[in-house]
């Protein structure tokens, strides 16, 4: 791998799932965050056989006291000098307390050196209308959010929170569209306004899991990438820009470009091969089989799984094609 294609070196905590099968959690994050010359320190929530979509899977959760023991070894032995703190999938309300107090650790660690330190936070707690985590857990995240850098929700209730950077992603404005839009903000330092974009994409017809932590993951490289082109900006408080950069002109939205040109990328090759897997079990003996039905969506999803590790170039080299624009909220309205 060339230099070129390399991101300033930096050493992240990734904090989420594991699977042992497939790309979700940190099995996708560290790949994708690795490949693109990230340092990556995984500790993981929970430890799957495979991803839930599945619906059966075999596996233990890690408990808050565990999380936060493997965080002290790491102090204690002087490992805890990370840049960015991306922190995705927890389990309880106790492990989200825990991995708060981890952050707000390693904030502390960095107070007298503004823009040394950068917290990511995925709130992953469900989608399509379905919770995955105990009902608990969603009021834990909701304290945690005004700590962060940078929150990733997949719902627009995200406007109330005044944040330094919003990603909010499968926006669809019209619900025959074809197409989705990301919508990202950096907040004015002024008044914390926000100077909104979006970017609209061709909506892939297949579910995948482990996209949101493919977005991510690549939003920590590409974003570490891009603040480090701008003179000085790493040295500010969450990496925000002076306010009369557009929205259009901000970091955020430059790394997005290139993280959604990698994903579509990805995602549309795993499609191609998806579909290839799928026509090939038409007039399959699964049909016959005891339980077919169960065996059928087991194949289906892993069929599914995102083709990560035979990819990596579209990662590395992403081809943009897709332009953010600025979004004045008035307007769609």
């Amino acid at each position: 791998m060339a230099e070129e294609d390399l991101v300033p070196e930096t050493r992240v905590l990734a904090i989420a799932s594991h699977v042992v099968y497939g790309y979700v959690g940190n099995r996708m994050a560290s790949l994708v965050m690795q490949s693109l010359g990230c340092e990556v320190s995984a500790l993981n929530t929970v430890h799957y056989s495979n991803h839930t979509g599945y619906k059966q899977f075999r596996g233990t959760k890690a408990t808050a006291e565990e999380i936060r023991d493997l965080y002290n070894g790491l102090k204690q032995a002087y490992l805890n000098d990370f840049d960015v703190l991306l922190s995705g999938y927890i389990p309880s309300p106790e492990a989200v307390e825990a991995v708060g107090s981890i952050a707000r650790d390693l904030r502390l660690t960095s107070s007298t050196k503004p823009g040394s330190f950068f917290w990511v936070l995925d709130p992953v707690m469900g989608d399509q209308g379905r919770l995955y985590v105990d009902e608990k857990v969603v009021p834990a995240y909701r304290s945690l959010l005004h700590d962060a850098d940078l929150i990733l929700p997949n719902q627009f209730e995200a406007d109330t929170y005044r944040i330094p950077h919003i990603i909010i992603t499968s926006v669809r404005f019209d619900p025959s569209s074809p197409t989705l839009s990301v919508i990202g903000s950096t907040a004015r330092s002024s008044d914390m306004s926000p100077r909104l974009f979006r970017i609209v994409v061709p909506a892939i017809d297949c579910f995948f899991s482990g996209t949101g932590d493919m977005l991510a993951a690549l939003t920590v490289a590409r974003l570490r990438e891009a603040v480090s082109a701008v003179d000085g900006l790493g040295r500010v408080k969450s990496w925000v820009s002076p306010d009369e950069v557009s929205p259009t002109e901000l970091p955020l939205a430059k790394a997005l470009e290139k993280v959604l040109a990698s994903m579509q990328a990805v995602l549309t090759k795993t499609k191609e091969e998806r579909d290839k897997v799928l026509e090939n079990l038409k007039g399959s003996s699964v049909d016959a089989e005891e339980g077919s039905e169960k065996r059928l969506h087991l194949r289906q999803t892993k069929a599914a799984e995102v083709r990560l590790v035979r990819n990596l170039e579209m990662l590395r080299s992403p081809a943009v094609e897709y332009r953010a624009e600025e979004l004045r909220i008035q307007e769609e309205h």
